[in-house]
């Protein structure tokens, strides 16, 4: 059987009307957008890494992996000392009140929210015939999509980190506290009950915050509040010992400036400056002028899409 070519929709030429505008012909279509767009974006990621090979700048005192591990030493090390034993004590001393207000947003911290609503956009936007959108639509939907890319690694990433080392620590949870005391691990015995170093919905908080207050530096001491009271509802619930919130804080953390570094050596909606600090690409004014633009395409006011140009005699 003789090969047939494909418009633009991934549709082949002389399909019969009803099958080419049926289901069938649109998934198809949708599913070849989706293939040479990913496509785009690998040979996009590829050209860049031998841009990168060729010259990386330094890390900056502060961002290297052992000056980070010193960091998380200290400060959990610290904690364990200092906080975990008289932790316990206090909060059982606390109105019961204090522990339902703070179970309202604990929750917050969970990554499956964060998960699906980044990653089902991207999934669901990749099929998009990007050449087809208006210019100020597409660079709001394109920012959306590398930035809920970035968020979806950066929570994934750490994630799966977190999870790894809970169940190869295996430190006991407050709740044994009067059992077994704060600093007991036994480790990879599988029991939920001994997973509570570090704090996942720390580790997942602190990761999203990072991610927004890069992506949002003006909004950045908002989110770093915000997203403190979410990682202290796990000490005041009792789920976690201090310690463990603030390693799962640093580790959130870690992970997503070393995403948002990784892209902006490619410089894939970030940057480094003269002294090496992250800044977002889009500044704060195109930032507004496509939030503007997308919005009167949602509320119908301007097009998603460009006019079909239009034949020579006028029809």
């Amino acid at each position: 059987m003789s090969e047939q070519s494909l418009d633009r929709d991934g549709v082949r030429v002389g399909e019969p009307a009803g099958e080419r505008d049926g289901w069938t012909g649109r998934a198809r279509g949708a599913l070849s957008r989706a293939g040479s767009n990913a496509r785009r974006i690998r040979h996009l990621v590829r050209d860049r890494n031998r841009r990168v090979a060729e010259q990386r700048p330094p890390l900056r005192p502060g961002h290297r992996p052992q000056d980070i591990l010193a960091v998380l030493l200290f400060t959990v090390g610290i904690a364990v000392i200092v906080l975990d034993i008289p932790t316990y004590p206090w909060l059982a001393s606390l109105p019961a009140e204090y522990r339902t207000a703070f179970t309202a947003i604990t929750d917050f911290g969970k990554g499956h929210w964060i998960l699906w609503t980044t990653g089902l956009y991207c999934l669901l936007t990749l099929p998009l015939d990007w050449d087809r959108l208006t210019w100020r639509v597409r660079m709001a939907l394109g920012t959306l999509w590398t930035f809920g890319a970035y968020i979806f690694v950066s929570v994934a990433a750490s994630g799966i980190i977190v999870l790894i080392l809970k169940w190869v620590l295996g430190r006991a949870r407050p709740k044994l506290f009067e059992e077994v005391g704060p600093v007991h691990f036994v480790p990879m015995i599988f029991d939920h009950d001994y997973t509570s170093f570090p704090s996942g919905h720390s580790t997942t908080i602190a990761a999203l915050a990072t991610t927004l207050a890069l992506i949002l530096p003006s909004f950045r001491w908002l989110i770093a509040v915000c997203a403190f009271w979410v990682a202290f509802s796990r000490i005041m619930v009792g789920a976690h010992y201090p310690s463990d919130v603030i390693a799962g804080t640093l580790l959130g953390m870690s992970v997503a400036v070393v995403c948002a570094r990784w892209m902006a050596y490619r410089r894939i909606g970030f940057a480094l400056d003269d002294q090496g600090v992250l800044r977002p690409i889009m500044s704060r004014i195109s930032l507004r002028a496509c939030t503007r633009a997308l919005w009167r395409a949602v509320t119908g006011r301007r097009a998603f899409v460009k006019p079909r140009a239009t034949s020579g005699d006028g029809r």
